[in-house]
């Protein structure tokens, strides 16, 4: 019997081990389906059925047999809800949006067929969209668009264009992602893991396939035959269809000879613990979890460190060892620990590869297009021109997707060796196991305050526990808050055999903001002020300054609740404070070409959710004064001029400068053809055209210049550090449950001081999502290890929770925007800073609430009824 699939007839899936997502996706093209947890947890995958929502990933294909099935495509981009997503934001990465859109179509239907032209409250969306996840947090924009749909706000294309000029794409399902476009004759890769925590690798061989013909099989080990954890990739297999390839998977034989293991770090800290690095090239090979590059340190066995910052290191120790023996009241010596934060992105690590003519072809899911095809052209010895790399839309990243990782490596030797193109994507187990995580840390603070309320001395000592990767970074990062009293900060690396860390929003920030932020709270008191006056008092730093006045005057802090509080449900209010390092990408390029009478905006960077498609034609667009909606935008690819990747707070920063020198040349191009065209300000539309007539062929390439006095470093690989911080103050309030032990966040206002925001609603969707993964790492992220094998037990998205629109407050975002006047273009990256203190604040707001101060994240239900007791 046949389906109908968007109002069309089409043959009845008749593969009974196919699901309903991959009938749709790989037999259809209807791609805007996305699968991101497989089971049915996140609603990515959500379609239509007989008009109910209903998750595509479980459902059997042949259940679809004689049923109606709509799609996103199917909505045709001209439901109310689907321009209200656009108009008000509600997206970042778009890989989440079709699902949202398809389910908020049910619901603004049935809410105005019941209740006309009204809005409904939060609560009832976060209800009705309680199967959803977005883990870049735009939520906000998607309260708002809901409720602006179901109050009949958008039942007529409105005359603004969205914030994001990629919005119609990702709302209708037409973005087309990495695994959208494996073209026809795909094969499938599935990578074969270690299933023992240390093992030195002998041999790997597979069994020929059902045919008789041999199995293709790569391997991933390369020099290193040992493996340092379970999950580490070793070899992969291709085959016509994932089903066959996982069933060729399971007959590869890894004959191993097993070393000794360790799996918990504090035993892993012991004198007689297994060593993981014996050797000195063993260590220097270790990976890194830190943007920046590793700075030497010594090793102790599994302890990698101290790498210590110090500024009169030993009068702060002195002074802090005096006070600890003469149990100095206005001494705080705490420690704090935080727990494993995975990225899980919800489109996965997926590479699809194919060889032509010796040219190597790749989609990839990536954060860096340039830096990840510069690696590929190394890694196979291949001229750069050779190597097409394309990452059109990008579903999300957080700094775990910045390498040339194993699901690239196996999708390109597979596809050389089978001669077919070959697709690798993860599974969200293997996303949630070795793709990349923020490393646990157990840090201790210790603050020394004078008589006067001054800071006499600050030391901070910090181990990071990132499986078998070291970078950890935590302590230093907090040298660079409160003034240059005497401090002493050391960082520490404990190496288990557990998968790498990896790089995550704000590396080494949030664990180092939830200890030492605590910290300063815990002084307040003791000095008789409250935490708002003692930063104000300690904190030289003039871009939070101006937040701190501006939080004096918030009703949200001036008029929070005082005293101790009783009864089940107690409200409090809690603060933090954070920085940020200045960080910069010398190389960046965009170009500017006149073609068929249009100007065309290109460079090789990606949209990762931030926006930068619409930041780099607004740019040119402003810096020009034409209309932006007459440019095109195209980024994503290799072959154009060089982009820098998305991460340390550096991309929009670095690519707008080089958009308005870019649009500078041009203009000075255009002049040399077209004397109407004036020296400065807006172009006529009239005249742009006849200019642009008359320019075709003209390309032009815009640099960002170096800051004449922003720039402190030489440029290590595209990354420079910059003179200045960034600055951030968030305040949060939260309702406690007593009985349950459970934190619910009501409001948050986030300050950030970043200088110039190029386009302010994009920014604050960036300090929305920050607040919401800030909210996560505090309240539910933890992935679970089992320490006797080092097997990761929270490997699905039911069992590692993220953040869903019933958990995030009500956000509002305060940007100040002077005190980088020094810097090109006048403004600092916001995307780290954003999320830096979050967690703390909310920990602040616990102990405001209830008196009870915690000290592990997240602060689980038990934690906090065991506190309370």
């Amino acid at each position: 019997m046949d389906t109908s699939v968007n109002g069309a007839p089409s043959p009845a899936p008749d593969d009974p081990g196919l699901s309903a997502a991959d009938h749709l996706r790989d037999r259809l093209g209807l791609t805007g389906t996305k699968i991101a947890c497989g089971s049915g947890v996140c609603g990515a995958c959500t379609i239509l059925v007989d008009g109910a929502p209903t998750a595509s990933c479980l459902l059997p294909a042949d259940h679809l047999s004689g049923r109606s099935v709509t799609t996103v495509e199917g909505l045709d981009g001209v439901h109310p809800v689907q321009r209200a997503l656009a108009a008000h934001d509600g997206l970042q990465c778009g890989y989440c949006t079709p699902g949202f859109a398809v389910e908020a179509s049910v619901f603004v239907d049935a809410w105005r067929a019941e209740h006309g032209n009204s809005r409904p409250d939060r609560a009832a969306v976060a209800d009705a969209l309680a199967g959803h996840l977005c883990r870049c947090g735009a939520y906000e924009g998607i309260f708002a668009a809901v409720a602006a749909a179901c109050a009949g706000e958008f039942d007529t294309e409105p005359d603004q264009a969205p914030p994001r000029s990629d919005a119609p794409d990702k709302v209708t399902g037409r973005a087309r992602f990495s695994a959208d476009h494996a073209p026809p004759g795909t094969w499938e890769g599935v990578i074969v893991r270690s299933a023992v925590p240390h093992a030195r690798v002998r041999k790997v061989s597979a069994a020929p396939g059902p045919d008789g013909a041999p199995t293709p099989l790569v391997d991933l080990l390369g020099e290193d035959r040992v493996v340092r954890y379970v999950g580490q990739p070793i070899a992969a297999v291709a085959a016509p269809s994932r089903s066959l390839a996982r069933e060729r998977a399971a007959t590869v034989r890894v004959d191993l000879d097993p070393l000794p293991s360790v799996t918990d770090p504090r035993a892993a800290s012991a004198p007689d613990a297994p060593v993981l690095y014996r050797t000195r090239e063993e260590r220097e090979a270790a990976p890194a979890y830190g943007e920046a590059p590793t700075p030497p340190a010594p090793w102790n066995g599994n302890v990698r460190g101290p790498g210590v910052l110090s500024w009169r290191g030993s009068t702060a120790v002195a002074r802090l060892r005096t006070a600890a023996r003469c149990r100095d009241p206005l001494l705080v010596a705490e420690e704090y620990t935080t727990a494993t934060q995975v990225h899980s992105p919800l489109e996965p690590h997926v590479s699809v590869a194919s060889w032509v003519d010796g040219d190597l072809f790749l989609h990839v899911s990536t954060q860096a297009v340039s830096k990840t095809a510069d690696r590929a052209a190394r890694y196979w010895g291949l001229p750069r021109e050779r190597v097409h790399l394309a990452a059109e839309y990008v579903g999300g990243g957080f700094g775990a997707k910045n390498s040339l990782s194993p699901d690239v490596v196996a999708a390109v030797e597979l596809a050389r060796l089978t001669g077919h193109p070959v697709r690798v994507c993860l599974d969200r187990s293997e996303e949630l196991t070795d793709a990349g995580h923020r490393p646990a840390t157990r840090t201790r603070v210790a603050l020394l305050a004078g008589e006067d309320g001054s800071l006499r001395a600050l030391s901070v000592d910090s181990h990071g526990d990132g499986g078998v990767s070291v970078g950890s970074n935590t302590a230093v990062l907090a040298a660079l808050m409160y003034g240059r009293s005497p401090r002493r900060v050391r960082d520490y690396d404990v190496v288990t055999n557990r998968p790498p860390a990896a790089p995550m929003r704000g590396p080494g920030g949030p664990p180092m903001a939830w200890a030492l932020e605590q910290a300063v709270d815990t002084m307040a008191p003791r000095l008789g002020v409250d935490p708002l006056t003692l930063r104000r008092r300690w904190d030289g730093n003039p871009k939070r300054g101006a937040l701190y006045e501006r939080v004096a005057e918030l009703p949200l802090w001036r008029d929070r609740p005082r005293g101790s509080r009783t009864g089940r449900f107690r409200r409090g209010v809690g603060l933090a404070a954070a920085g940020w390092p200045y960080l910069l990408a010398p190389d960046a390029r965009v170009e500017l070409a006149v073609e068929g009478g249009a100007l065309v905006v290109r460079s090789a960077t990606q949209d990762i959710g931030t926006g930068i498609r619409a930041v780099l034609g607004g740019v040119v667009a402003e810096r020009l004064g034409v209309d932006a909606a007459g440019l095109r935008v195209e980024i994503g690819r290799s072959s154009s001029v060089h982009g820098t990747g998305s991460f340390g707070s550096r991309t929009t920063t670095s690519m707008g400068p080089a958009a308005a020198d870019a649009a500078d040349r041009l203009r000075a191009a255009l002049r040399e053809r077209s004397p109407d065209v004036p020296a400065t300000g807006p172009v006529p539309e009239h005249v742009f055209k006849e200019a642009l007539a008359a320019a075709e062929g003209v390309s032009v390439i815009g640099e960002r210049r170096r800051d004449r006095w922003g720039q402190l470093t030489p440029n290590m690989g595209d990354l420079a550090v910059g003179r200045g911080m960034s600055g951030a103050v968030h305040v949060m309030e939260v309702e406690v449950d007593t009985r349950f032990g459970r934190v619910r966040p009501t409001r948050c206002w986030a300050g950030i001081a970043a200088g110039r925001v190029y386009d302010e609603r994009l920014a604050r969707n960036q300090c929305e999502g920050a607040v919401v993964q800030g909210v996560g790492y505090a309240l539910h992220e933890e992935r679970r290890d089992d320490l006797g094998t080092g097997v990761v037990l929270s490997d699905d998205l039911e069992d590692y929770r993220i953040p869903g629109m019933g958990d995030v407050p009500e956000t509002e975002v305060y940007f100040h925007e002077e005190g980088f006047e020094h810097v090109a273009g006048g403004g600092v990256g916001l995307g780290e800073v954003s999320v830096v203190g979050v967690a703390a604040a909310l920990g602040n707001a616990v102990y405001d609430a209830t008196g009870w101060r915690p000290h592990d994240l997240p602060l689980r239900p038990d934690r906090l009824i065991g506190g309370l007791r």
